[in-house]
This record gives structure tokens, sequence and C-alpha cells, in this order.
């Protein structure tokens, strides 16, 4: 039977307590394990100290592709800016992967498995590092910072980000961070959701802790002031600022189609880019917005909106320039091998639920006070051909930056409070 409703408030305070007690405990462990960050956010280099790319300015443009004349080399050399809940965790195996095979230097996180998100990026964040340093990758979340950024990868490295239709974000974000916003806990309907959304000034502190998961979080993740006003001109400008700087945004809702144009793009082989869904929801977890609702959440989201739509247009564009029937071959071609690899991989052909995942190793990481999150049985027989791909592609995020190297001992002490305190 579920508690009463005071004793249910009892419980979360008590939790929440216990919650900002280890917090404050980690944050002071963190201060000393840690070197001290910048201050502020300068854009130059530690003082005495050379950049990994000298030259300035936005990114150079790669020219050659699959198919160009006189064929092309492979690009190892990638930022991805993570944004959340838009299948990036899928994106961020392929990375790991592509990384691991070819011996590539990661630009990871020290202690846990962001870069002190929401902070802005800073690169003395990364592990291991040392001034002028130089990584090949960049890939796990981070909120946005282009020139902290820029000076740890060479001046040709690529430029990539993934977006989403900004209400189903909203939506998945509702869902997944709600539980550690305080704000939303006034909310007290069935249907959080749809209640929010009927008057969210209502609920909504643009100032209140995790605020930012709840409103424009692509224009967050990306480093800008998710709280500008629509007529603001420097919407337009961050933009295209965008557009300059990144050299592919792909979409969420054309997964594959932008996979085969990221393969074109950095001359890559198919089998780089195979991937199992990964971080998926369980369907009943994600309740599909209205007709209406999602009118509201496009327009309470307006900034990541028209984001979306100048990418949405540039990227079909991009998909005409490949060539329509040439991208409709290569994207059956991955599907037929993805789906081959999920018959040699996947015991039961299928995600499951958390509970019934048997390796602690494939079991991913679950949003607070929820298991919602689907993973994967191995199989128990592989053959030796696909054994190592398949455990690779089926590796959640924790676990495969454990398997890299990082030391995520912030992540892991974190775990054991949620697992003590049964979140």
């Amino acid at each position: 039977m579920p508690l009463p409703q005071k004793k249910r408030w009892v419980s979360m305070a008590k939790g929440l307590v216990l919650g900002a007690l280890f917090t404050s405990f980690l944050l002071l462990l963190y201060s000393y394990a840690v070197p001290p960050l910048h201050a502020g956010l300068a854009s130059t280099t530690p003082e005495g100290a050379a950049p990994c790319s000298p030259v300035p300015g936005e990114p150079e443009v790669p020219t050659l592709a699959n198919g160009s004349a006189g064929g092309c080399q492979p690009r190892r050399d990638i930022v991805f800016m993570k944004t959340h809940k838009t299948a990036s965790s899928t994106l961020l195996n392929i990375l790991f992967r592509f990384g691991q095979k070819h011996g590539l230097k990661f630009a990871f996180p020290n202690g846990r498995n962001d870069f002190d998100y929401p902070a802005f990026f800073a690169r003395s964040l990364v592990q291991d590092y040392r001034p002028g340093a130089c990584f090949n990758i960049i890939c796990n979340h981070m909120r946005f910072h282009y020139d902290e950024v820029r000076g740890l990868v060479p001046p040709n490295a690529t430029f990539i980000t993934v977006l989403r239709d900004p209400a189903r974000l909203f939506e998945s974000s509702f869902h997944y961070f709600g539980s550690v916003v305080p704000f939303m806990w006034k909310l007290s309907g069935h249907d959080k959701l749809a209640e929010f959304l009927q008057d969210p000034d209502r609920y909504y502190d643009p100032n209140g802790y995790n605020a930012h998961y709840l409103r424009n979080l692509l224009f967050f993740d990306l480093g800008y002031d998710s709280g500008l006003d629509p007529g603001n001109p420097q919407v337009q400008e961050h933009i295209l600022e965008v557009e300059r700087r990144f050299h592919l945004v792909l979409l969420q809702e054309y997964f594959d189609e932008s996979l085969v144009l990221l393969k074109d793009l950095l001359c890559w082989e198919l089998e780089d880019v195979l991937y199992f869904k990964l971080n998926a929801r369980r369907a009943s977890a994600v309740p599909r917005l209205s007709g209406e609702l999602y009118q509201r959440a496009t327009a309470w989201n307006v900034l990541d909106a028209r984001l979306y739509r100048h990418f949405n247009a540039s990227f079909w564009r991009k998909v005409e320039a490949f060539g329509r029937e040439r991208m409709a071959r290569e994207v059956a071609a991955l599907r037929r091998a993805n789906e081959r690899m999920r018959h040699i991989c996947i015991d039961g052909g299928r995600a499951v639920d958390a509970a019934a995942i048997q390796d602690s190793a494939m079991q991913p990481w679950q949003p607070l006070g929820a298991k919602s999150i689907l993973g994967y049985n191995l199989k128990k027989s592989i053959g030796q051909r696909h054994a190592e791909l398949c455990r690779r592609m089926l590796t959640p995020e924790i676990q495969y930056l454990m398997d890299l190297g990082v030391n995520l001992w912030v992540t892991k002490l974190w775990k054991l409070i949620r697992d003590f305190l049964k979140w």
C-alpha cells in the first residue's frame, strides 16, 4: 500500500536532509581531491602554456567525404557536445568504441561522469589535464564553453551535437529529472506534466535548483541563456553561432540518417556506427503528449523550438546534397547490420527492465526514485569474432567509462548512498 501523504512527505524530507549532508560531504572531499578550477571563464590558455589549437576562430570545415574524388582519411579528432535526453548516450557508445579501437586520447571528467555540469566547462576539469595538453575526443556531458573546449583539440577537429523535438525532449526531461527539481514537488495531480503545462509560470522558478532541466534545455546545454526573451536578437545570433561552430547537427528523430551523414563526414566504416539504443525508458514511463499539450510544451520551450526548426531545415538540405536514393540505401544497410548484431548479441533480442538484467556490468544508471531505464542481457554464447564488439555495444556509459580508466569516485560514492537510501 502507498504511504499516507504525511508519511510520504516526512520520508522525502528525511531523504533530502540526508542527501544534502552527503552531497556537502562529497563537495568538501572533491575540493581537496582535485586541483582548483580556473577563476571565471577565461578563454585564454593558462599562463605560460601553449594551447593545443593555436589557430583562433571557428573550426576548419571538412572538405572531403566518402565518395569524394581522391577518397578521404578517417577523422579522429572529435568534439561531441552531448545534450540531454537526445539519444546522446547511444552516440557516446559509438565514440567510446571508435576511440578505444584506435587507441585515441579522450578528454574525460575527473571524479564523475560529467564535466561538473551544470557549471560551464573548463579545461581544468579534464582528468590528468596539464597546460597545453591535446586530446582526440571530448564527448561527456558539459555545459558548452567553446573557447575552453577549442583549446583542447587540434584546429581541424570535427564538432558535432544532436538535437531533439523540444516538446518531446521536455516531456522526457520532466519525467527523468522532475524529482530533483524542488519546485516540482508542489505538483499534486496524477498527471503532473499536464498540470505543469496548464500554467507553467505558477510553478517554474528560473532561479530554482535544477530549473535548467525544465525549460529550453538545449539552449542551456549549448552554453546560452535559456531564459532569454524570444524577441531578443541574441537568440538568432546564438543559433547562427551554433551553425558556424558545428560541422554536423544530428537529429534524434532521424537517428539513422544522422549516422549516415556522420559516417560520411568522418570517413568511417559501417561497423563504426553500428549501435543498440542505450538509456531508453520503459514505454509506460513516457506518456505521449496530446496535441494541445504538445503545443504548450513547444511554446514553453520556444528558444529550443527555434533552434530545432533551424537545424531541421539545414539537416534536410544536407540529405538532399548527399542524395535521397543514396541515403535510403545506406540507411537500409545500417538497419540490416544493426538487426544482424541484435540477433548475435542480445539475449531474447530486446531490451528488458532493470530487474531482469542479470549482469551488473550491464545495469544502466537509473533516475532518482525510479527504475525506468531499460538495459540488455548479453547472450551466453557468442562467437569469438563478435564477443568483444557485442559487449562494448551493450555496455552502459558508467561501466564503459570505468573500463576506459576514468576516475569516477564521486559517481560511485553517490551510487552507494542511493543504494543505502533505496533511492
